[in-house]
């Protein structure tokens, strides 16, 4: 594989490629993730369009259009962009794991817990899918439902913050101030922003 000294010969080299072969969607892709890790945007978005107008296949494609969405706050089209590529590709997770996603965020908890499992049960270790079901099973109160996803999701990554974030909500709940207060320690090692409120809380119960 050609090795390139940095990301702009990487595009100028894509684009000379897209420039001999214009219906390659894969190079008009490959640009496309390029472009993205310069946060040149709207780049990054014709070269997804152009991907999926030569292969309207391309689940990819549609999931990265989605990012680029919630990049702008466009939740609407986020779910539209991933909705399609759960069309094209239903055994594809990470696009109901960013349907599930975008419905908590609207409130639909149901159609977040619906998505988010089919998301876990394609890729068991769709980490962000795990912690997003947590926390739709906490907000309906299935206490031990998100503990038990939680726990499944820091097997998988130990330093995966927001889990452990979710897990000392549930020991809180069932006044396990011991076990929540771990909890809180390691969502902390990890970089997580712990809710002050919630730190203030844990100290008003062990007092």
């Amino acid at each position: 594989m050609q090795q390139f000294d940095n990301i702009d010969d990487y595009i100028a080299d894509l684009k000379d490629k897209a420039a001999k072969n214009p219906s390659c969607s894969n190079t008009r892709y490959n640009l496309g993730v390029a472009y993205l890790s310069k946060r040149e945007f709207m780049e990054a978005e014709r070269e997804f369009i152009n991907a999926i107008n030569e292969s309207p296949k391309m689940a990819e494609a549609y999931v990265q259009l989605g990012g680029i969405c919630l990049q702008r706050e466009d939740l609407e089209g986020c779910l539209r962009y991933n909705i399609q590529a759960s069309q094209q590709r239903p055994f594809f997770a990470v696009p109901w794991g960013n349907i599930g996603f975008v419905y908590m965020q609207q409130g639909e908890v149901d159609k977040a817990i619906g998505a988010l499992k089919r998301a876990v049960k394609y890729d068991p270790n769709f980490i962000q899918a795990l912690s997003t079901l947590g926390s739709a099973y906490f907000h309906e109160g299935e206490v031990d439902d998100c503990i038990e996803v939680c726990e499944k999701a820091v097997k998988i990554n130990n330093h995966f913050g927001p889990a452990w974030n979710n897990l000392a909500l549930c020991y809180m709940e069932k006044k396990d101030f011991d076990k929540a207060a771990e909890c809180i320690e390691k969502a902390k090692e990890s970089g997580y922003d712990v809710s002050p409120d919630l730190i203030k809380d844990l100290e008003e119960a062990r007092a």
